[in-house]
C-alpha cells in the first residue's frame, strides 16, 4: 500500500533540500543538493537558476518513480528578498540577484527623497533600509537602470512563488514574502505603498493568494495539490502557531539570533528601527514584531579567543556545566554597563580583557553573560507591551545550558523552553496546507520541549 505525502522543497542560499513527510509529518524520503554559484552581468555572484529549475524537475521525477509514495501535496519554502524576473511565457529574463548586490548609492537616495525620507518611510513599510535586501528595490533599480527589461517583465516573482509557478503554472504572491523587509507593504493601511502604483510597479506583481491556497499541476493526469510557497523565516514559526495557542516569542538562534513575537500588533518605532527590528507578515496574514542580534557569530568569534588563551579546544568550552557560584562570582567583579542598544551590548565582552579570568570556564561564563544581556534586550524590544506566556528557543543556543539558564533566569515571568524539532522550515510549510492532502488531525507532538525553571537570584 502505497504512504500518502507531501514534498516540500526547502531552498536555503547553501543547501537545496526535498524532503517527503508522511501524514504524521515524519521524514520518509529527504535528497539534498548544492549548486556553485553563477555572477551576473556586474560580475557579482548570484544562484544558478538554470541548476535550480533543474533540480526541481529532477527530484520530482525520482519521488513519482518510487512505488511506495503517493504524492498528495507539493510546496516551497526559500529565503528571502529574491525576485526571479519572467515574461508572458514563463521564461526568466534576468538572472536572479543576489540580495546581497551592492546598492547604488545615488539611485537609494532618490527613491527615499522622492518618498519621505529614509526614516518615515522604513516605519511605514516596517523595512530598515537595507538595499537589495529590501526586495523592491530591486524593481526599482530595474525600472531606472534598464528599462527595456522592465518593459518586458511580465511579473516578477519571489522565488517561493516562482518554484511554485514551475508546478502548477500560476502566478501568484504571498504574502510571507511580501511582508518580509521588502519596502513594498504599507503596514499601517494594509496595502502595497503608494511607490508601488506610482512607479509602475504593481502591474509586474502577481495576485495575491491566501497561505493555504493550493493549485492543480499543470501536468495533465497528475491529482496532487500545488501550494503557493512561503518566506523560510515565515514558515519556520507556522509549527508553533499551530501547537501552541497561549501567546509566545519564538526566539531562532544561529548566526543570527532572531525573536519573533506574533502577538505584538504595536507599530515599529524610530527607536525600533535603530536597534534591527522590523515587521514581518506571518502566514495568516498577521503582523509578526521581529528584533535581531548578530549573536550567533559574536559568540563563535569570542569562543576561538578564549580557546587561543587558555589552549583549549573551542569543543570544550561548549560542555562546559551552567555553575551558578562562577556566575555570582563574575557579576560581583564585573558590573554590567547598560547600552544603548542591544548590538552595543554584545560587543561588551570583545572589550574585556582574557587576563582578568582565572579560567576558561570563568571567561566562558562571562561571555554568556554578556550575550545573554544583549539577548534579553533584543527580546524585550519584540515582547515589547504584549502579554506573552512563554518563550521558545530553537537553535544551537537552545543546546546549551549556560544560555538557557540565564535566559529563563532573565525572563522569570516567562516560561522558557528549549524547542527542538528537525526541519522546522520544511514541516510548516507542510502544515500551511495541511487541510488539502491529509486526513489526519494536526499532530501535537512535532516539537519537544526542555522548560528551564528560573533561578532565585537576588537582584539588585
Amino acid at each position: 500500500m502505497k504512504t500518502p505525502v507531501i514534498a516540500v522543497f526547502d531552498v536555503g542560499k547553501t543547501n537545496k533540500k526535498l524532503f517527503l513527510f508522511d501524514e504524521h509529518y515524519k521524514i520518509v524520503f529527504e535528497r539534498s543538493a548544492r549548486f556553485t554559484e553563477t555572477v551576473d552581468e556586474d560580475g557579482d555572484p548570484c544562484e544558478n537558476l538554470a541548476s535550480l529549475r533543474l533540480s526541481v524537475f529532477d527530484s520530482l521525477h525520482e519521488v513519482f518513480r518510487r512505488p511506495e509514495f503517493d504524492i498528495k501535496a507539493i510546496n516551497f519554502s526559500t529565503y528571502g528578498a529574491s525576485f526571479v524576473y519572467i515574461d508572458e511565457h514563463g521564461k526568466p529574463l534576468a538572472p536572479l540577484y543576489n540580495y546581497l548586490k551592492p546598492y547604488p548609492e545615488a539611485l537609494k537616495e532618490k527613491f527615499y527623497h522622492t518618498y519621505g525620507g529614509e526614516e518615515a518611510f522604513a516605519l511605514a513599510t516596517a523595512s530598515p533600509v537595507l538595499g537589495s535586501l529590501n526586495s523592491g528595490m530591486q524593481l526599482y533599480r530595474i525600472k531606472y537602470e534598464q528599462p527595456d527589461l522592465f518593459r518586458q517583465l511580465y511579473k516578477a516573482l519571489h522565488l517561493p512563488q516562482y518554484m511554485s509557478f514551475l508546478i502548477s503554472g500560476k502566478v501568484y504572491t504571498d504574502m510571507t514574502s511580501i511582508g518580509c523587509h521588502t519596502n513594498l507593504w504599507d503596514f499601517k493601511h494594509n496595502r502595497y505603498h503608494e511607490w508601488v502604483t506610482k512607479e509602475g510597479v504593481l502591474d509586474k506583481l502577481a495576485p495575491i493568494v491566501s497561505a493555504d491556497a493550493v493549485f492543480p499541476a499543470s501536468f495533465p493526469g497528475n491529482n496532487y495539490a500545488v501550494g503557493a510557497g512561503f518566506h523560510d523565516s515565515s514558515a519556520a514559526l507556522i509549527p508553533y502557531l499551530v501547537s501552541f495557542s497561549k501567546p509566545f516569542v519564538l526566539l531562532s538562534t544561529g548566526t543570527w539570533c532572531i525573536s519573533l513575537n506574533p502577538f505584538n500588533e504595536q507599530a515599529l518605532t524610530v527607536d525600533d528601527l535603530r536597534a534591527d527590528c522590523l515587521c514581518y507578515i506571518h502566514y495568516q496574514g498577521k503582523p509578526v514584531k521581529a528584533s535581531r542580534l548578530f549573536a550567533g557569530y559574536e559568540h563563535e568569534q569570542q569562543m576561538k579567543r578564549i580557546a587561543a588563551h587558555f589552549n583549549v579546544s573551542p569543543a570544550r568550552l561548549k560542555n562546559i556545566a551552567y555553575d551558578t557560584n562562577v556566575t555570582e562570582a563574575l557579576r560581583e567583579r564585573f558590573k554590567i554597563e547598560k547600552k544603548s542598544t542591544p548590538q552595543e551590548q554584545l560587543a561588551a565582552f570583545g572589550q574585556r580583557e582574557l587576563t582578568l579570568f582565572n579560567s576558561e570556564i570563568e571567561a566562558y561564563h562571562q561571555l554568556m553573560i554578556d550575550l545573554v544581556e544583549a539577548q534579553v534586550s533584543s527580546t524585550q524590544l519584540a515582547i515589547g507591551n504584549s502579554r506573552v506566556k512563554r518563550l521558545f528557543v530553537d537553535g544551537g543556543f537552545g543546546k546549551n545550558v549556560i544560555y538557557m539558564n540565564l535566559l529563563a533566569e532573565a525572563f522569570p515571568q516567562l516560561e522558557v523552553f528549549a524547542a527542538s524539532m528537525a526541519q522546522a522550515t520544511a514541516i510548516g510549510t507542510a502544515l500551511a496546507i495541511h487541510q488539502s492532502w491529509n486526513s489526519l488531525p494536526f499532530p501535537n507532538d512535532i516539537i519537544e520541549l526542555k522548560y528551564y525553571a528560573p533561578s532565585h537570584r537576588k537582584v539588585s
